[in-house]
């Protein structure tokens, strides 16, 4: 039976985008990355027959040989290699030294993370940095970008970006190329409209920056949020 023919909660893909990918089994994981089986077997169950000639260790598995590989029915030197190349990716990431992410504690921090980015252009962008309920970087991402003299900001992109950020909490920022630090009254409009839809999302927006090669303007700092 093809995985096509089974129901969609039981498919690898599809289980892995409504579950996660913790939720898939080895074998599952391997179904994925060979896409099909053979003739008699399913993509799965092809996994499931090499997983049990190497005693389900991955070591073991990560050890075998692009020939080795294709020695299994089904396995052309495509999918041997594309198992190999996972395996591969998976042992260079064990080896890589875990790097703590930067912690935000004060808009100096924020602005030490932007700043590189963005001080020195000579058009306006609007970022957005991502934190979790710890204050950690997760990430950083540009909304928009504009003119000089401005760059226009949908509500619902930032907000779908700190969604599949998976942030919990939002600073806002974007540059002045023109040197001044001073809000302008769409900046302040902008930062309470976001503020306000993030109350109701339960994404707490800590803070804007104003953000030139003259330093920075916290509204934090300032009390304007």
């Amino acid at each position: 039976m093809s995985i096509k023919s089974w129901s969609e909660q039981d498919r690898p893909r599809e289980k892995m985008i409504a579950q996660g990918r913790q939720s898939l089994s080895d074998a599952e994981l391997v179904a994925i990355l060979i896409g099909s089986g053979n003739r008699q077997e399913s993509a799965v169950e092809l996994s499931k027959r090499i997983l049990q000639a190497v005693d389900t260790d991955l070591n073991e598995l990560g050890k075998m040989s692009i020939n080795d590989l294709t020695n299994f029915k089904g396995i052309g030197e495509a999918k041997a290699i594309s198992i190999a190349a996972a395996l591969e990716l998976g042992r260079r990431r064990q080896a890589t030294d875990y790097k703590e992410k930067p912690k935000i504690l004060s808009s100096e921090d924020s602005y030490k993370i932007i700043a590189p980015l963005i001080d020195d252009l000579d058009i306006e962008q609007f970022w957005i940095l991502l934190l979790n309920r710890g204050n950690y970087l997760i990430g950083k991402k540009r909304i928009s970008e504009g003119g000089v003299s401005g760059t226009v900001v949908d509500s619902k992109i930032v907000f779908r970006t700190a969604l599949d950020g998976l942030a919990s909490q939002i600073i806002l920022v974007h540059n002045h190329p023109s040197g001044n630090l001073k809000p302008s009254n769409a900046d302040r409009s902008l930062t309470e409209k976001l503020a306000a839809a993030g109350r109701v999302m339960d994404i707490n927006v800590l803070d804007h920056l104003i953000v030139s090669q003259k330093g920075y303007t916290s509204f934090a700092d300032e009390g304007w949020i």
